[in-house]
């Protein structure tokens, strides 16, 4: 590439731990989604799409303050440079990162608003700081609307009416409020939050590589009618049960004590702890 892999962002930063690689978000002064965080974001999901040993990606931001801001304005002013951002990699971007292989986990201190915020929608899993995370749509406030997908996402994420209300009420919605609208998995307390996504992090990374693909895969066909979701469900499943690495993660299981009332008594753990010295990784 002519370039060792992750390295010479100019605002991101990552690090890679047992599959998973956590970025960190960090562009002076409000992490603008401005076109050199977008180089940066676009160079990343092209190297991260070839590197099979990146199972899971967790985003945050290195300012407390700003998790993603939204879309350089000064664009909207200039249209020579709205035309070369549209010729860019912006317009796709959301949709390359949709597309990833990887599971893909957002965790939000700080303001996120507009294009940032259609960031977010695009990943698979989301968690938030409570009392330090705020979500916004501004862009009706402005004259226009929510594009990158925000006005598809939004409602298939939480439903039409308070999808409504975040795009067309154009305020921030505050972690507890995205919690219970389904906007964010959970809100959690702040001093919990860093702990809680890395263990799931690593937890999913853990996991055999075709069963975490087949399921993600599998949940995206719920979109479907139910008899076409059921049916791409078994095809999905049924060539699973025979894969080496299901066979041997399934004796490593019951050589550990699956199926006794002790070992069943904690089976998440039997699976991660004494179970995994037997377990093939996948």
């Amino acid at each position: 590439m002519g370039h060792e892999r992750y390295e010479g962002y100019e605002a991101l930063t990552v690090r890679r731990r047992e599959g998973v690689a956590f970025v960190v978000i960090d562009h002076p002064p409000l992490n603008l989604l401005d076109g050199p965080l977008i180089a940066d974001l676009d160079r990343f999901q092209t190297e991260v799409r070839a590197d099979d040993a990146v199972r899971v990606i967790v985003f945050e931001s290195a300012d407390p303050e700003f998790f993603l801001g939204h879309g350089d304005m000064r664009l909207v002013l200039d249209p020579a440079a709205m035309a070369q951002f549209a010729a860019g990699p912006g317009p796709g971007l959301l949709h390359q990162y949709r597309s990833l292989e990887q599971v893909t986990i957002g965790k939000v201190v700080g303001r996120v608003r507009g294009s940032g915020h259609e960031f977010l929608l695009s990943l698979d899993l989301r968690f938030a700081a409570s009392g330090q995370a705020w979500f916004g749509q501004p862009e009706v406030s402005l004259g226009i609307l929510p594009g990158g997908g925000g006005t598809q996402q939004l409602p298939r994420l939480i439903g039409r009416s308070r999808a409504l209300e975040v795009i067309l009420g154009a305020d921030l919605l505050d972690a507890e409020t995205a919690q219970r609208y389904g906007l964010v998995n959970r809100a959690l307390p702040p001093g919990e939050l860093d702990g809680f996504v890395e263990r799931l992090a690593l937890r999913i990374a853990s996991y055999p590589r075709a069963a975490v693909t087949a399921a993600r895969k599998a949940v995206d066909a719920a979109a479907l009618p139910l008899a076409e979701g059921l049916t791409a469900e078994g095809e999905l499943l049924w060539p699973l049960f025979t894969s080496p690495v299901a066979i041997s993660r399934f004796t490593g299981a019951l050589a550990a004590g699956a199926q006794t009332r002790a070992g069943e008594l904690d089976l998440e753990g039997l699976i991660a702890g004494p179970a995994a010295s037997v377990i093939r990784p996948g």
